[in-house]
């Protein structure tokens, strides 16, 4: 009998994983080292030891707190693998799976309508049997723009779709297609009869694109009459089907439905967590496929094939069975060359979700992802009596009909008005009240990463993943590209992430033994390096301050204890920079990365932690709000010139400016004293330590002495730091000295 050829083969880089575990060898042995000088000052006499106490607990506490989280770090670098698909030795096309496609959106201001249907139309577009494909939008607005911007987008799908069949177009998002003359092949380009179809494909897109701005100018002038609001609508399911053009053949083209789930000021609604849960119940008593893809809505499909690739996974007997979600990884699209605000989360997709592979699989990333519709019903579909179905999932037959079915016809092709009906019972906030949805049962409430939350209670009970990253994106969206999302948008993840690792999961203490402890390590480091901020705090005063009365925290550069110091430090930046380059990226964006990890602890982590605990206690809701995807024109250019923009709140400007403040005033005392007083042997590794700090964050220096565009520092905050630095200074001076 011949052997079937494998669907996906593994990749194993040996060399890396030797050169990983070597590394981890002697950079623990290195910190053993500095453990025992640390506690050596615990054995000193208390009388004639010079350095005080507190500062040395609070700067050896740091270290301990970062070397567990450099420990939690490794789990990543054990057995990072690759992945190769096959997608060639897939079955048929009409033995393959149906897919339904999720979009999530929630308001048309933030989220332009005309980027939102460029992702459902490369959805639609998809290299896949056109049967098989049912798109859901999630309209969390309740906004009539994006309903009647669906129905245009239906209009043009009859024109798009056989377009990118007929000329095998890879590239299926029409605004990335025509914004980017390289999306067609050498021979297309001598093709007449391509040009001319091309031409006229870019008329009707230009007309729709016109079509749908003429929808917002007419809300913008007419008002909605309807009194709805995002906050305040009933259920609306419809399902997008008109009659096409007679201009041009009929084509089969993939179920498009819109649905917005009832929202009431009264009912929690769970922000993106609800809205997939309310599309899971509609689209189960409509298609109920096997299989989703989730989406965000500025994240629109860049190839074709990734619903085969991921099928790739699922329908491999060796590990479907266990099998939760294929993840792809995030690509942006509008990142600069430099990316000076790190938003290609390099590291995350590079390094962390690779190495997670080669454990039990990677966590949900929020989009870019095919799920097993079976997954999220944990095992309550195969429980005998409807009544205790019931308390799990709610009291709608018809969707418990729909567990005990892989898929269903699609009823309302044949005219059955059952399923919309149904549907907007599903879609109602009354419908999980007693049930476990949200705790049990779909994704996750409780928190707004909910992708995380979810992601880890799946391999909790019994479920892997596995995580696709092909040569070319599949997927391609909008990422942050000014200072003020960036931190806004990670300050809402921070809070989220230690809503999992403190409160919900705890995956180092609360997972199953089932779990391996590499796995649980990588769980904790996910949702816990947000604490990065509290020993980045310490280490960027402490030490500044004590070296303004000559306390020294370090070894001097005679002691030998001072070559362990170095060698942590040069370990530590040797390792990173070397994945950097090994990745694909430069010098520059080693530096960029640190800088950027620094930004992010001082800033966005702070008020993360704060705003989580300020939720445990009570004196704050959870709250979620989109980031704005509204192209910035003068933001752009100031991202394309490499210059950070330095115009956001002042809450997130004033604590970085303040200790850049704390460090060069501290950095020239120091000179003054290596000059004068003759310290630098007992001072070097201080003084470096600053020196470290305001080279690495120059361009935040730069913004408040020598740039004059509308990206500096504006003067108030300067101010407001400078005051904030002398307090902070004057404060601690002569409490460290004394304690």
């Amino acid at each position: 009998m011949e052997e079937t050829l494998p669907l996906s083969i593994i990749h194993v880089n040996k060399s890396l994983v030797f050169t990983n575990r070597l590394h981890i060898l002697l950079h623990s042995i290195a910190l053993c080292f500095l453990f025992y000088y640390r506690l050596c000052f615990f054995f000193q006499n208390s009388k004639t030891r010079e350095t005080p106490l507190l500062p040395y607990l609070l700067v050896f506490s740091s270290e301990i707190f970062l070397s567990f989280v450099w420990i939690l770090d490794q789990s990543f670098r054990w057995n990072p693998i690759k992945r190769t698909v096959f997608p060639e030795r897939l079955p048929e096309n009409d033995k393959l799976p149906n897919i339904d496609v999720f979009i999530c959106t929630a308001d048309p201001t933030k989220e332009p309508t005309i980027d939102v249907m460029n992702t459902v139309l490369s959805a639609m577009a998809m290299d896949y049997p056109p049967e098989k494909l049912h798109v859901y939008v999630s309209d969390d607005g309740g906004s009539s723009i994006t309903l009647n911007g669906m129905k245009e987008a239906w209009k043009f799908a009859n024109w798009w779709i056989p377009f990118c069949t007929r000329y095998r177009v890879l590239c299926r998002c029409p605004e990335a297609y025509f914004s980017n003359s390289e999306n067609d092949s050498d021979d297309l380009t001598k093709n007449v009869e391509f040009i001319a179809d091309k031409r006229m494909i870019k008329e009707k897109y230009e007309n729709f694109k016109k079509d749908i701005m003429r929808l917002k100018e007419d809300q913008d002038h007419f008002g909605d009459t309807s009194g709805i609001t995002s906050q305040n609508h009933p259920s609306i399911v419809e399902v997008i089907q008109e009659n096409s053009s007679g201009e041009i053949e009929q084509v089969k083209l993939p179920l498009l439905v819109y649905v917005s789930r009832e929202k009431r000021p009264s009912h929690p609604h769970h922000f993106k967590a609800g809205a997939l849960n309310a599309l899971y119940r509609v689209s189960a008593v409509i298609s109920n496929s096997p299989y989703t893809l989730v989406l965000d809505c500025d994240m629109f499909c860049s190839e074709p094939a990734s619903a085969r690739q991921a099928m790739c996974f699922h329908l491999d007997p060796k590990i479907s069975t266990s099998l939760a979600f294929v993840q792809f990884p995030q690509k942006f699209h509008n990142i600069s060359k430099n990316d000076i605000y790190d938003s290609q989360h390099r590291s995350t997709y590079k390094v962390l979700w690779q190495g997670m592979d080669g454990l039990d699989g990677p966590l949900l990333s929020g989009t870019g992802f095919y799920i097993k519709r079976e997954s999220l019903y944990r095992n309550y579909k195969i429980k005998d009596t409807g009544f205790e179905l019931q308390k799990y999932i709610g009291s709608s037959n018809e969707f418990i009909k729909s567990l005990k079915k892989n898929c269903t016809p699609n009823l309302v092709n044949v005219g059955n008005a059952l399923p919309i009906e149904e549907t907007l019972i599903l879609a109602s906030c009354n419908y999980e009240n007693g049930t476990k949805w949200g705790t049990e049962v779909g994704f996750l409430y409780g928190t707004v990463c909910e992708d995380v939350h979810t992601g880890i209670m799946l391999n909790c009970n019994g479920w892997n993943s596995v995580y696709c990253d092909p040569p070319k994106p599949q997927f391609l969206g909008n990422s942050a590209t000014n200072l003020n999302d960036l931190l806004i948008q990670g300050t809402r993840w921070s809070s989220g992430l230690l809503e999992n690792g403190l409160r919900k999961v705890c995956p180092l203490l609360n997972c199953p033994l089932k779990v391996s402890l590499l796995q649980r390590l990588s769980f904790t480091y996910i949702t816990c390096f947000p604490l990065f901020c509290l020993p980045l705090w310490c280490l960027a005063i402490v030490p500044q301050i004590c070296l303004l009365s000559g306390v020294s925290l370090y070894p001097k550069v005679s002691e030998p204890f001072f070559y362990m110091f170095a060698f942590i430090y040069v370990s530590a930046q040797t390792k990173h920079l070397f994945e950097v380059l090994s990745t694909g990226g430069t010098l520059r964006t080693w530096i960029i990365e640190q800088r950027m990890w620094m930004i992010r602890s001082i800033a966005c982590h702070l008020y993360g932690f704060l705003d989580f605990l300020m939720k445990e206690i009570g004196l704050r809701e959870a709250s979620f709000m989109p980031t704005n995807k509204v192209k910035d024109e003068e933001q752009t250019m100031l991202y394309q010139m490499d210059k950070y923009d330095f115009r956001t709140s002042n809450m997130f400007l004033v604590p970085m400016v303040s200790l850049i403040t704390i460090n060069i005033f501290c950095f020239i005392i120091g000179i003054y004293r290596v000059l004068f007083v003759g310290e630098l042997d007992k001072m070097f590794i201080q003084l470096f330590l600053m020196a470290y700090i305001i080279v690495v964050n120059y361009p935040i220096i730069e913004g408040l002495v020598i740039r004059k565009d509308k990206g500096r520092i504006s003067p108030s905050v300067v101010v407001t730091s400078n005051v904030l630095a002398t307090i902070i200074t004057c404060v601690l001076y002569p409490f460290i000295r004394k304690v």
